[in-house]
């Protein structure tokens, strides 16, 4: 009997055994992942897209006459696709901090040009910028096209100043904005 009792309970474990091995099982599942064009521009020194002020002294006659260049500012782009950049001045004008009357009304056309004097973005420097000096308005101009997407691009540029002699001591300021698209 307990023989027997061996035998069911080998042949039942042997059963189970043989039925497993033949089983079988899946799921499946579709992952969807939902990209959005997605954009950012941003100065290097501060990383953020506020960049420092850019301080431009002028205390020679030279300098009134023959302008002052800045240190190169840099940009980064990042895009996931490609991207057209423009720059315009916030104002026509500059604003004045300092103590004539009348305050004086320096416009920045014709005293604030700009340069592109590094690029890496891959994309085409509008002929306007590119490694000459051309005069900011409050008019957006084309300044880079076609900008290649990816996570690292640069673009270095450099402002120059000329006021001439009309103007009295003070700070004059004017905002940059450089603005980014995708078409």
């Amino acid at each position: 009997m307990r023989k027997m009792i061996t035998l069911i309970v080998a042949l039942a474990a042997s059963s189970t055994t043989s039925m497993a091995q033949g089983a079988s099982a899946s799921a499946s599942q579709t992952v969807v992942l939902t990209l959005s064009n997605v954009m950012s521009i941003t100065f290097l020194a501060t990383n953020s897209n506020t960049g420092n002020a850019v301080n431009i002294p002028f205390s020679t006659l030279s300098q009134y006459a023959n302008g002052v260049a800045s240190a190169p500012q840099q940009l980064k782009i990042q895009s996931n696709k490609a991207y057209n950049i423009t720059v315009a001045t916030n104002s026509p004008d500059f604003a004045y901090t300092g103590t004539a009357t009348p305050t004086p009304a320096m416009p920045v056309s014709g005293v604030l040009a700009m340069q592109v004097s590094a690029n890496g973005t891959g994309g085409n420097v509008s002929s306007e910028f590119n490694g000459t000096y051309a005069s900011l308005s409050n008019t957006p101009h084309s300044l880079i096209s076609a900008g290649g997407y990816g996570n690292n691009s640069t673009l270095s540029i450099q402002y120059e100043a000329t006021p001439g002699m009309g103007y009295p001591s003070g700070s004059y300021a004017a905002n940059v904005v450089y603005t980014a698209s995708q078409p």
